[in-house]
């Protein structure tokens, strides 16, 4: 889609093109609606972070808490945004073995039991074997830290997701 059309579209139709740049928080497109028109891609971007950045701690960690565990139940009910089964199948999370799945899923509870939201990793950015290190290495981060790192996780995977959305050479004159 071209940036122009973007800042033609209508409250409901952006948020319904938009409203999955951060997995299931349609209220991140809809807050930053207003700020149109954009100069380009990456104000768009920066209008989402600003956003995201400007929310308490509970916001965020609420951010973090709409992203689906990992290989996790979502993904074998079929539940996954399109985006997530993407992304997570990209990488191979679809296809575990017996003994992957496994520590995947006491990776994932551990790491929910320890900070009380899922772990979040741009798997697009990522291969498998980076994922369960990850996922073993942040547990060791206090709990501040790992919810910015998620933050960062989340600004990234958005950052992809825009740009599969909007030519990333795309740019209007305001």
């Amino acid at each position: 889609m071209e940036l122009s059309r973007v800042n033609q579209l209508s409250y409901e139709d952006f948020v319904s093109t938009f409203g999955n740049v951060v997995e299931k928080c349609p209220i991140v497109a809809a807050a930053v609606w207003a700020r149109r028109p954009f100069g380009s891609v990456d104000a768009l971007e920066d209008a989402i972070s600003d956003f995201i950045d400007a929310l308490p701690e509970s916001g965020r960690e609420g951010i973090l808490r709409c992203h689906p565990d990992l290989a996790g139940r979502d993904l074998r009910v079929g539940t996954l945004t399109q985006e997530s089964l993407k992304e997570q199948a990209n990488v191979g999370l679809d296809a575990l073995t017996s003994e992957e799945a496994t520590s995947m899923a006491r990776l994932n509870e551990d790491y929910k039991a320890h900070f009380g939201f899922p772990f979040v990793i741009c798997a697009r950015m990522n291969d498998k074997p980076n994922i369960f290190r990850q996922m073993r290495a942040r547990m060791a981060n206090e709990r501040a830290a790992e919810r910015e790192r998620g933050i960062e996780e989340v600004k990234k995977i958005c950052r992809l997701r825009l740009r599969d959305l909007v030519h990333a050479d795309a740019r209007v004159t305001l």
